[in-house]
């Protein structure tokens, strides 16, 4: 147990108003702030001492790295056997452009590759729809068809690099390209390893990129499970992500608490749908986001691991280790990061960074000093990356595993991660479940809140932005260049799209998408059918209508 004989704290000085006893009346001592509060706006005590630790049990709460709960890792080597991935996030203009973006980054040292998708892409639409008008490309890479996706991927072999695809509504679309690429490149699927965004809930509650209504929705999702399970065993096929929670205004323990019980519920209906937990949960990853308040990133992401693995464990039964065992992706606070002063978000990004290096991330994405102003420059790109490259390879902090594991104040913001994290499972678990909780609009509204409270304390000056409300400077410094998508790239697309038409055999597509109707008819899976049309090039776009004629579309209720 951790354990403090006899407090000595020296005197400092009158000014400072610091006393001798660490229970000094806060009467007596003078401090900058009646206050003080994480980004989440937590009350944070002056000193924490072994009395806000009374409840941990070093064995039962923390252990060592690689053990049951897995607070401090879960590995027990931590970096010192292998640093996290580094996976920089990459998509922009036509696939030829993220192409060479992608083999640049991997020449510079990046170790796993992420894709951004565009915005008609995550809505299920080609490039050519009228919908697509002026965002063909311009949050991501444009993708339409197989065509597009052989393009993307060309020259890098599947089978050798983890890819990640950032990609919801039609990710199992977007998995079957992947795969007939792979298969293309002669890439044996049982070697495939990547990981696949597929996180539909997380857009009902926060990001609002979605397709198919909730319940249809989740259907998709569980083919995906079933399907990797027996042919794509190295593949992850959903990222539960909080990041997206976290950007649209929520606290660090909501991001927490709705991440992880979306996770829960993914189980649910894995298990509902018959899976057996040991074969699919061990391959669900998740996606978390790192903020600007320090040990509060570190503690939630121990407090994650530490309830993943006591929910997997006590609650469903798992025996596996690799099943109680969260392994996560961290990127970066992109909401954090300002227009004004741009130059200083490499500051954030790079204190971010630590905190999910600190928090034992196992890959990490570091955003770009000039994403608040437009996707980011080569250059940009770059420094993002030598962040990264510099803490794993000049600070030490990877020499040691959970080198603030036993600090008073990481145990007891990780104890009230845990704490709140479970109230938050109670209020969702009277309510049936996420998918209900979702459907009464019961996290949005928790996050709008949130959000408020947050914009308020900025506007009153109780919190900072350096640059923004404080420290502003009247005369900005020389702008930044910035990387700049025309609508070339729409024209583009659309000529290699009327290629694929011309050059396609239209009886296999209207055949493949007939098929792929029925067995969403039929609540068969999905994935096959999937597959099918998209060997025979259907487009994305044909494959989410054949799958809006069967599932209809959603539209959000009033909250």
């Amino acid at each position: 147990m951790l354990e403090i004989k006899e407090a000595s704290f020296e005197k400092h000085g009158e000014e400072a108003g610091e006393e001798r006893s660490p229970k000094a009346s806060s009467k007596s001592l003078t401090e900058r702030k009646p206050s003080f509060q994480t980004v989440s706006l937590e009350e944070v005590n002056r000193l924490y001492t072994q009395a806000d630790i009374a409840r941990l049990d070093v064995d039962r709460d923390l252990s060592f790295p690689g053990h049951f709960p897995y607070t401090r890792g879960i590995h027990a080597t931590g970096y010192r056997g292998k640093l996290w991935t580094m996976r920089q996030f990459a998509g922009f203009g036509t696939p030829e452009q993220t192409n060479a973006r992608f083999k640049y980054l991997m020449r510079e040292g990046q170790t796993g590759l992420s894709v951004a998708y565009d915005l008609p892409a995550l809505m299920g639409y080609d490039a050519d729809s009228p919908l697509s008008e002026g965002e063909v490309g311009k949050c991501g890479v444009a993708v339409s068809s197989l065509a597009d996706m052989e393009a993307l991927f060309d020259g890098i072999p599947l089978e050798d690099v983890t890819v990640s695809q950032t990609i919801n509504a039609p990710a199992s679309i977007f998995l079957a390209m992947y795969l007939v690429v792979a298969e293309k490149q002669g890439a044996d699927w049982k070697k495939i390893s990547g990981t696949l965004q597929n996180d539909i809930l997380k857009e009902y509650i926060a990001q609002k990129e979605w397709i198919y209504p909730i319940r249809s929705a989740m259907k998709l999702v569980v083919d995906t499970f079933e399907f990797c399970t027996k042919d794509v065993p190295r593949y992850n096929p959903v990222s539960v992500s909080g990041y997206h929670i976290r950007e649209a205004g929520a606290t660090a323990l909501q991001e927490l608490a709705f991440t992880l019980r979306d996770g829960i519920e993914y189980v649910n209906w894995g298990v509902r749908a018959g899976l057996d937990i040991e074969r699919f949960v061990p391959r669900i990853s998740f996606f978390f986001n790192a903020h600007n308040d320090f040990f509060e990133e570190i503690a939630k992401y121990r407090a994650a691991r530490r309830i993943w693995a006591r929910v997997m464990r006590d609650h469903f039964g798992a025996k596996n280790e690799r099943t109680m065992q969260l392994r996560f992706h961290t990127q970066t606070a992109g909401v954090s990061l300002t227009v004004q002063q741009p130059v200083n978000n490499i500051v954030r990004v790079a204190i971010q960074a630590l905190a999910g290096v600190l928090g034992g991330t196992q890959s990490l994405h570091t955003d770009a000093y000039d994403e608040a102003l437009a996707l980011p420059t080569d250059k940009a790109a770059l420094i993002a990356l030598r962040t990264q490259q510099i803490i794993a390879e000049e600070t030490g902090v990877a020499n040691a595993v959970d080198p603030l594991g036993g600090s008073y104040f990481i145990e007891a913001l990780t104890q009230k991660m845990e704490d709140g994290a479970r109230a938050y499972f109670d209020r969702i678990d009277a309510m049936g479940g996420m998918v209900e909780a979702v459907e009464k609009g019961f996290p949005q509204r928790e996050i709008q809140e949130s959000a408020y409270q947050y914009q308020k304390a900025l506007e009153r000056g109780d919190q900072t932005i350096v640059g923004v409300n404080k420290y502003a400077m009247q005369d900005e410094p020389q702008e930044v260049p910035t990387l700049v998508i025309d609508e070339s790239v729409r024209s583009h697309q659309i000529e290699r799209l009327e290629q694929t038409k011309a050059r396609r055999d239209n009886g296999s597509v209207v055949k493949a998408l007939d098929n792929l109707r029925k067995a969403a008819e039929h609540a068969e899976n999905t994935m096959s059918a999937t597959i099918e049309a998209v060997r025979a090039y259907a487009t994305l776009g044909e494959i989410c209508s054949a799958l809006r004629d069967v599932y209809g579309v959603y539209e959000e209720p009033a909250i």
